[in-house]
């Protein structure tokens, strides 16, 4: 039965091509947008994870209430006794700590008089120590737009496009104008070793990375960090085991009721992120359902096109003797096999676009502008084995629905009209 149904679908292309190419072209569609939203998730995911909050963070209860206006007076101290519990808990993950701040920075002209000031975001980490990966991790050897990564930590990087306002050259000095922890006033005088673009604007505006141990000086934060960031093994995020490691770390913290004791997050617990991705998988899941009924509705008006146009030959199988039943399941059959004929066809073609589109993505940095987001500014899709079978969903579902109900016309037919609809 089935050799005989793909050939009467291969030599009958007038009700074989119209079907396949629907399915080819609603498959297609389903496995690029899916293939395009995971990418845009897992590039959200990975930047907000390398540039802010790590796969879990460690902070003071106090410093996590706190967390936007970055209170580095309640910052974790002792953080070199702390990373070796953590490293004990954890021995596969990487612990690395972090210091972000703001202030004023000052450029001097020849005189040593002001003759610009801007604020900065600094981001304060281990630049100086290839061991601890942090400069690959916020890639930082591609961000740079001139100059060289410090070499010491009198040395410092700031936003290329902040050097430019100000008219910052290479091996300027500049001076950095901010507060301790303590609330005291502090100053310090940098180099500029290098200007760099992340391409993130709320990374570039005002962007200024220095070495960890300058600026635990300059903040008089001895041994001490504002986030400890733990990143799973291989640099990927896995939700389940974030999630138990932070609950298993506060459980052990429950006890001591201390405002400055540590505490752990996930990265689906900072920012809105949790409820951002849940709200994007969401969107996903209605996009494939709504897809899935539209196409239904098509190729249910496909079917009764063709039902119509082999209004005859139903007649002529039932005149024969051909119970109803198995008619039905035969078309049933059939809509089977066209639609995984052009599931596979889509498939194909979704998924030579999904790569380009890996490879290349879309720019879109002149739309975000004014995003506070960790947002690249090229979104890739991402090819993921959730690709290979997703399309097969709406491609057979869809013709077996739109077949189904148009094939319950083989059920009305009477059967003593049969001989004088085949007269006309």
């Amino acid at each position: 039965m089935i050799r005989f149904l793909l050939k009467g679908i291969l030599r009958d292309r007038s009700r074989s091509v119209l079907p396949i190419t629907v399915v080819a072209t609603g498959v297609a569609l389903v496995v690029i947008m899916t293939g395009y939203i995971n990418g845009v998730l897992g590039e959200i995911v990975d930047q907000s994870a390398r540039f802010d909050t790590g796969h879990v963070k460690v902070m003071t209860r106090a410093y996590a209430e706190e967390i936007s206006q970055l209170p580095n007076d309640l910052a974790l101290l002792g953080t070199d006794q702390l990373k070796g519990e953590l490293q004990a808990l954890e021995p596969d993950m990487i612990w690395t700590e972090r210091i972000r701040s703001g202030g004023l920075l000052d450029i001097p002209d020849k005189n040593g008089e002001s003759r610009g000031q801007g604020p900065v975001a600094i981001t304060a980490i281990n630049l100086l120590d290839d061991k601890v990966g942090e400069v690959e991790r916020m890639n930082i050897p591609n961000a740079l737009v001139s100059g060289q990564l410090p070499q010491r930590t009198g040395e410092v990087l700031i936003g290329h496009d902040f050097s430019e306002k100000l008219g910052v050259n290479l091996g300027d000095q500049v001076t950095f104008m901010g507060t301790t922890m303590n609330g005291a006033m502090s100053f310090e005088n940098f180099t500029v070793s290098g200007t760099l673009r992340f391409g993130m604007p709320a990374l570039d505006k005002g962007a200024m990375v220095i070495d960890l141990y300058a600026a635990r000086r300059i903040l008089d934060m001895e041994n001490g960090a504002g986030e400890i960031l733990g990143f799973l093994p291989n640099e990927t995020y896995d939700e389940n085991r974030a999630l138990a490691l932070a609950a298993k770390f506060n459980e052990s913290m429950a006890v001591e009721e201390d405002e400055f004791t540590p505490t752990m997050r996930a990265l689906s617990e900072q920012n809105n992120l949790g409820a951002y991705l849940k709200q994007t998988a969401a969107m996903a899941g209605l996009f494939t359902f709504i897809f899935v009924l539209a196409m239904s509705v098509v190729l249910w008006n496909t079917g009764l096109l063709g039902g119509l146009r082999r209004y005859k030959e139903f007649g002529i199988r039932l005149a024969l003797g051909e119970p109803k039943g198995r008619i039905y399941r035969s078309q049933l059959l059939e809509a089977l096999i066209v639609g995984l004929i052009g599931s596979c066809v889509g498939l194909v073609i979704g998924l030579g676009i999904t790569y380009y589109l890996q490879v290349v993505g879309i720019d879109t940095g002149d739309l975000m502008q004014d995003s506070s987001m960790l947002v690249p500014p090229v979104l890739r899709a991402k090819i993921t084995p959730q690709l290979f079978w997703i399309g097969f969903i709406p491609g057979v579902l869809a013709i077996l629905i739109g077949t189904a109900l148009s094939g319950l016309g083989i059920f009305r037919r009477e059967t003593a009209r049969l001989m004088k609809e085949m007269e006309v």
